[in-house]
């Protein structure tokens, strides 16, 4: 009998299906009364609702070198909130509710315990966001990763009425800029993290970490707070102009993308202090502050630029939707050559 089969090559389609009947569950548990058929067709089915005038936003992203430490850690039922997060919230930037996600997994060898895990967590991610998990591919690569190794990826689209749709066009001089708090480093900064971490300082994922309160590896595994459904609430109950997800480049960095010309967003650091997995990276790594300014997010997940009137009420909803929010700047006419964004102060006790 030849050996030259699927399976000698290094794909089983049976682990496929295993994981397939492992995730399911999971999967199920995700979804909208909108979403047409179930799991196993060859496209993912959904009916758009009543709109008056519809227009569909998407994104795509991944979770980036967060994965070597769960993989590291062994432990991957949370990196798919991460990945939801990544893709959903950058949708309610633009005032767009998510409706559904579909996955990609790429695996060096299909494990249907780990693959059920990493669906879990996407699952659970779709739940918060309110979006179905409405698909997805698992792919096994046998000689492009090492077998322990898998990465994983997803698109989200959502939909927003044309009149309500958000963007630097609707940002006033006057607006305020709102604050929400990050859970930790989210997605972001992880190649620096784990470079100071776990390269040059020696630090193991499973130690206790007094500052921390936990094991490095947990705090590293935090997973990324979504944003989704306390952004959409705010914007129809406030006179919301536009968000901003600070992801990859930092607080200034995303910004600067919803700051129109002609204005700047001042932002003061003293209104807050970022958090201790923020100033362990800092101190251990000897990175300066610049360079932590536009690599994390810095203890600010999500920015909402609402106008001043409706400052309080902002902050109430957010805080009444057990959201940490404070009022991290404004802003204002600028000069040609002013950046968009200007950071000053000092971080209290950082």
């Amino acid at each position: 009998m030849s050996d030259n089969t699927y399976a000698a090559a290094g794909v089983s389609i049976e682990e496929g299906d295993r994981a397939v009947e492992l995730f399911a569950p999971h999967a199920k548990r995700a979804t909208r009364p909108e979403v047409l058929g179930g799991l196993g067709g060859f496209a993912g089915l959904f009916k758009l609702g009543d709109y008056k005038e519809p227009i569909l936003a998407a994104g795509s992203d991944g979770v980036g070198t967060k994965l070597a430490v769960a993989q590291a850690m062994d432990k991957h039922d949370t990196i798919g909130i991460d990945l939801v997060a990544m893709c959903v919230d950058d949708l309610v930037v633009c005032g767009a509710e998510p409706l559904f996600l579909q996955d990609y997994i790429a695996v060096g060898k299909v494990v249907p315990e780990k693959v059920a895990e990493v669906v879990k967590g996407i699952a659970e991610g779709c739940l918060q966001a309110g979006a179905a998990l409405l698909g997805g591919e698992t792919a096994e690569h046998p000689g492009m990763m090492e077998e322990n190794e898998y990465d994983v990826s997803a698109t989200a689209v959502g939909v927003v009425e044309a009149d309500g749709v958000l963007g630097p066009d609707k940002v006033r001089d006057g607006d305020v800029l709102i604050a929400m708090g990050s859970s930790g480093l989210h997605s972001n900064g992880y190649s620096l993290a784990r470079h100071v971490l776990l390269e040059q300082a020696g630090m193991p994922l499973d130690g206790h970490v007094e500052e921390l309160g936990r094991p490095l590896g947990e705090e590293l595994l935090e997973p990324t707070r979504i944003y989704a459904k306390d952004c959409l609430a705010l914007a129809s109950e406030c006179s919301v102009s536009t968000f901003c997800h600070v992801t990859g480049g930092g607080l200034a960095g995303n910004l600067e993308r919803v700051i129109p010309e002609g204005l700047a967003a001042d932002i003061n650091r003293a209104t807050w202090t970022p958090g201790q997995i923020f100033k362990l990276i800092s101190s251990v790594g000897k990175v300066e502050l610049a360079e932590m300014e536009k690599t994390f997010n810095m203890g600010v997940g999500m920015i909402a630029v609402v106008n001043p009137e409706d400052r309080d009420r902002a902050l109430a909803m957010l805080t009444a939707r057990h959201i940490d929010a404070w009022e991290l700047g404004t802003v204002r006419s600028a000069s040609g050559e002013e950046p968009r964004v200007v950071m000053h102060g000092e971080h209290p006790n950082f």
